[in-house]
């Protein structure tokens, strides 16, 4: 991916990336211009959690995570800081012929949710939930696990709906199943308008000072990239490999959810959002954000300066 001239004075920018995931389609689409300071080197990661563990002790520059997680590591003292990829969140599915039409609809019901207990998704649905006085924690029956369990369980009909990340919902669409909520939608339901970044590249802010040009370059070709998927079909072609899905409908749906999370603002009103959700997440319980700090500390968005 990375040109071969003048590599010793570009920047390598080691990015810690999930086999399939949505930052690999828009990495292999990234052009990278032979005089650009910066050339990206691709580490593989097995899961989420590998890629933290990667970031935390330096083997990879940066990984895509959530910005809840960098509020954390500021809290105990670390230097990470983050930058929105994207605001494509979780969605809730049930079959097409579900009794289901709404969150409250779910008390007594049986819900799939993939992550586990702190998954933000989880966490806003609740709150959504809450404002209909509904407490989803006590009335229905949880299962809790990995996106593709969650998804086999409610086909096989062992749960009614099921909670999940928006690839998988997607896919699950393009399958006939009906689309209750997103994260968009429970976000307006709370009264937040902003279009608020689900997840986006971390990385310390110490070492993004010290190749300030390299990273901001990087970020104006991702932009590109993810711009080029979303408006040349030829370049969406290349990337159909990497989905792993081999229906043309469930294509199309993958890039369309792909798309809608698009950040085309990050200022003010959305990091005051954020810093909203932050909050009602604490209100919650403590141990949903499972950080000492009331508020979302300062220096979790990076400012590309």
């Amino acid at each position: 991916m990375a040109s071969n001239c003048f590599a010793s004075e570009k920047t390598t920018l080691r990015i810690g990336v999930q086999a399939g995931g949505t930052v690999e389609w828009e990495l292999s689409a990234l052009a990278v211009d032979p005089t650009a300071d910066f050339q990206v080197e691709l580490h593989p990661v097995a899961t989420a959690e590998a890629g933290k563990i990667a970031l935390q002790s330096n083997a990879v520059d940066m990984i895509v995570s959530d910005w809840i997680w960098v509020s954390n590591l500021r809290t105990q003292g670390e230097d990470f800081t983050f930058y929105p990829y994207s605001s494509t969140a979780g969605a809730l599915v049930v079959p097409e012929n579900s009794p289901i039409h709404s969150v409250k609809d779910l008390n007594g019901k049986h819900l799939g949710i993939a992550g586990g207990e702190l998954d933000k998704n989880w966490l806003l649905l609740q709150a959504l939930a809450q404002k209909e006085s509904v407490d989803l924690n006590k009335t229905v029956e949880k299962t809790f696990g990995a996106p593709p369990l969650i998804s086999e369980q409610l086909k096989q009909n062992r749960v009614d709906a099921a909670l999940t990340y928006w690839n998988f919902a997607a896919k699950l669409e393009a399958a006939g199943y009906r689309k209750i909520i997103d994260g968009k939608g429970i976000l307006k339901g709370l009264g937040i308008a902003e279009n608020v970044p689900s997840l986006g590249y971390v990385f310390k802010q110490s070492w993004a000072s010290s190749h300030l040009s390299a990273v901001n370059n990087f970020f104006k070709a991702s932009a590109a990239a993810k711009k080029l998927l979303c408006t040349d079909d030829a370049a969406w072609q290349k990337v159909i490999p990497l989905t792993k899905v081999d229906d043309a409908a469930t294509q199309k749906l993958l890039r369309q959810r792909y798309c809608e999370g698009s950040i085309e603002q990050w200022g003010d009103k959305e990091q005051q959002a954020a810093a909203h959700i932050y909050t009602l997440l604490k209100t919650l319980s403590s141990d949903h954000t499972q950080s000492k700090s009331e508020t979302l500390k300062a220096g979790t968005f990076w400012l590309g300066k």
